[in-house]
């Protein structure tokens, strides 16, 4: 079983375990690290959601971070029972796990997110399905963070703000454009 790293606030350098789950892969260190650099490293208050949590390694570092609510969405079992665990493991009471579809779960919710976590499976066109679901769902404000197979430059009527690229991965935080 392989282990993701918390680079920044209360929980950092805590290891946790990742399940062993065909194409799950962990946001990178030093990607994660530029994101919350972009957004700034105190998220006190915010409301996060980690749309397809998988290792979880966004969402918990959102929560070591201060954010006061953090939903973890993961529909693969085993990937879900090891989120859950380690959610228990660290303690937070902002850590929410959800087992769910990220469709079924954007049209049900009524909550707002003033980060949404977009990482999904690559090449199964998940960005085209929940893309317009997203509007409904972000704070006003918000930002959207996509990490996909290519560049990302808008979606849902966001446009990119941020943007690099790690390895074959492009990664992108897009907003609303500021009146």
């Amino acid at each position: 079983m392989s282990q993701l790293r918390i680079v920044g606030g209360q929980w950092r350098s805590r290891r946790l375990r990742v399940a062993d789950v065909p194409g799950l892969r962990p946001t990178p260190d030093r990607v994660r690290e530029t994101l919350f650099n972009w957004l700034g490293q105190d998220l006190d208050g915010w409301a996060c959601l980690d749309l397809f949590a998988g290792s979880g390694a966004l969402g918990f570092e959102a929560a070591s971070r201060g954010a006061s609510q953090v939903v973890l969405l993961e529909r693969d079992p085993r990937a879900f029972a090891q989120l859950q665990q380690n959610a228990d493991l660290l303690g937070g009471s902002a850590l929410h796990c959800r087992k769910g579809d990220a469709e079924q779960y954007l049209r049900s919710t009524g909550d707002r997110f003033d980060v949404v976590f977009l990482d999904p499976p690559f090449r199964q066109d998940w960005l085209e399905r929940v893309g317009p679901m997203l509007p409904r769902v972000l704070a006003q404000g918000g930002y959207l963070y996509v990490e996909a197979e290519a560049e990302v430059s808008e979606l849902a009527g966001l446009r990119a703000v941020k943007t690099a690229k790690a390895g074959q991965v492009h990664y992108q935080l897009l907003r609303a454009e500021q009146d």
